[in-house]
């Protein structure tokens, strides 16, 4: 009717427990992280939730507001990595939050299209999944085990690595989700590596010194050419490897199926008392 003032919707009971759900899910997160930073004297990288992968400004809101958490706890944000999945809209979301200060990894990479354009929005580090890359093409050859000189996985890393050194991008390649020890040592002299502990019990077991394999010097004898990558050209050239369309969308999958997991937990926090005669319901959360 002409001259009602718009009445903002009600905050029903299902959005009031979901504000406090994810509330206490970004809390605990940087909790953690916090505990973390006490005795590694580096960084920790903090999660966006797999739930906005293909969410650009979420993306970068929750990146915000993981960053103003950590901050109002005395911690900087060089100290920081705001975690988000390797997708055209997550990429999107690292390049601004990167000109904002804020750093970020990029996770969940598995082709060489999701590494050009993570370097291209000057993200400051990118984790490719050595060992994913493995499980999917030993799977596709029928369980045969693949040769260590033929590993896929460590070959993704080199080309990658070798791409970003040789053409002066600064994104830090770190190696993750490792299977055994070759994949370790063929990839020696990346900038940084992510290593079980029993990898690194069965290192410290394995006799000889370890040769480093990767460096600046061994990575200008590559080539290719610099590639500049549009959306367009991005979607195609990642749909072109089966194995990352393949493996991103899992892994997406998985992440946010461990996320509904945690937010089921931490509805075991929220309790919300039956509603008594002449009351109003009210959600409340338990110290």
């Amino acid at each position: 009717m002409p001259g009602t003032v718009p009445r903002t919707p009600p905050l029903t009971l299902r959005s009031f427990t979901r504000r406090r759900r994810c509330r206490f899910i970004d809390r605990l997160f940087v909790l953690f992280g916090c505990e973390i930073l006490k005795v590694v004297p580096g960084r920790v990288s903090t999660e966006v939730a797999a739930s906005l992968s293909f969410d650009t400004e979420g993306s970068i809101a929750k990146g915000r507001k993981l960053i103003s958490m950590y901050e109002r706890k005395g911690i900087g944000r060089e100290r920081v990595l705001i975690k988000l999945a390797s997708t055209w809209e997550g990429i999107r979301a690292a390049e601004r939050l990167e000109k904002e200060g804020i750093h970020c990894n990029l996770t969940l990479l598995f082709s060489f299209a999701q590494a050009v354009a993570c370097a291209e929005a000057g993200v400051t580090l990118i984790s490719p999944f050595v060992g994913r890359i493995y499980d999917w093409h030993k799977k596709a050859s029928a369980g045969a085990e693949i040769p260590p000189d033929q590993d896929p996985g460590v070959a993704s890393v080199t080309r990658i690595y070798n791409y970003y050194k040789r053409l002066g991008y600064t994104t830090q390649v770190m190696g993750a989700s490792f299977r055994n020890v070759n994949q370790v040592i063929r990839l020696a002299g990346a900038d940084l590596l992510t290593i079980s502990p029993e990898l690194l019990d069965q290192l410290e077991q394995t006799g000889g010194a370890v040769e480093r394999t990767l460096g600046p010097e061994t990575a200008k004898a590559s080539i290719g050419d610099r590639l500049h990558l549009d959306e367009k050209t991005f979607r195609w050239m990642h749909n072109e490897d089966a194995m990352a369309t393949e493996k991103l969308a899992e892994g997406i999958r998985k992440f946010n199926a461990d996320a509904r997991r945690l937010e089921e937990y931490a509805l075991e926090k929220v309790r919300v008392p039956a509603a008594s005669s002449g009351t109003s319901r009210r959600a409340r959360v338990l110290p």
